[in-house]
C-alpha cells in the first residue's frame, strides 16, 4: 500500500525571534512544500532517498529499525543524525509506528530548492507526524525545538496569527490578501540561515522583552488591517528597526540594499533565505544586477 502526505512550506513576516517568547506572529503558507511517499517493504528498515526540487537525490540512506528505536549515532552523518532523531521521537511517540510494520520504501521530494529556507525540516516534521499519527507540535518540540510557527503554516492553507501560550500553540486562520500585492516581492539572499544557531544568538542577547512584545503585537495587529501599502512599508520598517536594537544587528536593507528605492522587511532568521520588499516598480532588475537572481512576486510565493 502507498501513503502519501503533503506539508506547506512557510515565511514569517512578523514576529520572528519575539514569538518564541509570546509574541503574536503573522505566518504565510507558500506554493512550494514537501511530499513524503512511503511504500511497504521488508528487512525491518527503511530505504529512504530525499529529492530536491529538481529531482537530484540529496539523501540517501538505510536506516534500520533497531538503530530508530535506539536513536543511533552515525560519526560524520549529521543528515543521518537528525533524521533518526526525529524518527526516534516519533516511535516514542508511537510505537506502532514501527512495531506493526516490516519495513519501508520512503521518499522525500522537495518542490522548492532546499538551500531557500522554506520548511525542509519543519515539511519533514510535519509529514512524519501524519505519517505515524502523532502530534506535530510535540515531535517538533521533542526533535529541533522551536516556536512552532512554521509546524501550523505546513498544516493550513490561509495566512495565520500564530502565538505560544504557555508553550501550546494557538493558531487563527486569518484574511489576509494585501490589496497592494503586486507590489510585493520575495528575494532570497543566496544563503541559507541556520534556525538554531540564530535562536542561540537571540536568547543570549534579549533582555527583558516584555514591551517589545507589545510594541511587536501591535506592528502585526496593524499589518493584518491595513489597505495602505504606505503604511504597510512604513509598520514593518518600525518592526526592523525594533529587532535590529534587540539582536544588535544592522538591518536587511542597510547590509544589502541601501540604495533601494523601497522597503526591506527580514523574515525569520536575519541574514539569510528570503527578505520581503516593497516597492512602486518592477524591482526585478534592481536585484538582480546586485547578484540576487531569485525574486518572486508575492502571488508566485504564497498559497
Amino acid at each position: 500500500m502507498k501513503q502519501e502526505f503533503y506539508s506547506n512550506g512557510k515565511l514569517l513576516i512578523t514576529g520572528e525571534y519575539t514569538v518564541l517568547d509570546g509574541a503574536k506572529a503573522l505566518a504565510l503558507p507558500t506554493r512550494f512544500g514537501q511530499f513524503l511517499t512511503i511504500e511497504n517493504a521488508d528487512k525491518d528498515q527503511m530505504e529512504w532517498t530525499s529529492f530536491d526540487h529538481d529531482n537530484t537525490i540529496w539523501f540517501q540512506a538505510t536506516i534500520s529499525f533497531e538503530s530508530i528505536r535506539k536513536n543511533e549515532k552515525f560519526p560524520f552523518d549529521p543528515i543521518k543524525n537528525t533524521l533518526l532523531q526525529i524518527l526516534h521521537e516519533a516511535y516514542i511517540l508511537n510505537n506502532d509506528f514501527l512495531d506493526k510494520s516490516s519495513g519501508f520504501k520512503v521518499n522525500t521530494t522537495l518542490t522548492f530548492p532546499k538551500l531557500w529556507g522554506l520548511g525542509t525540516s519543519s515539511t519533514l516534521i510535519n509529514n512524519i507526524a501524519q505519517w505515524a499519527k502523532i502530534d506535530a507540535f510535540e515531535l517538533l518540540e521533542k526533535s529541533f525545538g522551536g516556536s512552532g510557527y512554521d509546524i501550523a503554516n505546513a498544516q493550513h492553507n490561509s495566512p495565520i496569527l500564530y502565538q505560544r501560550k504557555n508553550g501550546k500553540p494557538i493558531v487563527e486562520e486569518i484574511l489576509f490578501n494585501p490589496k497592494f500585492k503586486q507590489k510585493l516581492y520575495f528575494v532570497y539572499l543566496n544563503k541559507k540561515q541556520s534556525s538554531k544557531t540564530a535562536i542561540a544568538s537571540y536568547y543570549a542577547k534579549r533582555n527583558d522583552i516584555t514591551e517589545t512584545i507589545v510594541q511587536i503585537d501591535f506592528i502585526t495587529s496593524q499589518i493584518i488591517k491595513t489597505t495602505d501599502v504606505k503604511e504597510f512599508s512604513e509598520l514593518l520598517q518600525k518592526h526592523e528597526t525594533i529587532m535590529s536594537s534587540v539582536l544588535e544587528m544592522p538591518t536587511a536593507k542597510e547590509i544589502y540594499f541601501p540604495d533601494f528605492n523601497g522597503s526591506i522587511k527580514s523574515l525569520g532568521a536575519w541574514g539569510g533565505d528570503f527578505v520581503l520588499a516593497i516597492s512602486e516598480e518592477n524591482p526585478i532588475n534592481y536585484f538582480h544586477q546586485r547578484g540576487f537572481k531569485t525574486v518572486i512576486p508575492y502571488s508566485d510565493m504564497i498559497l
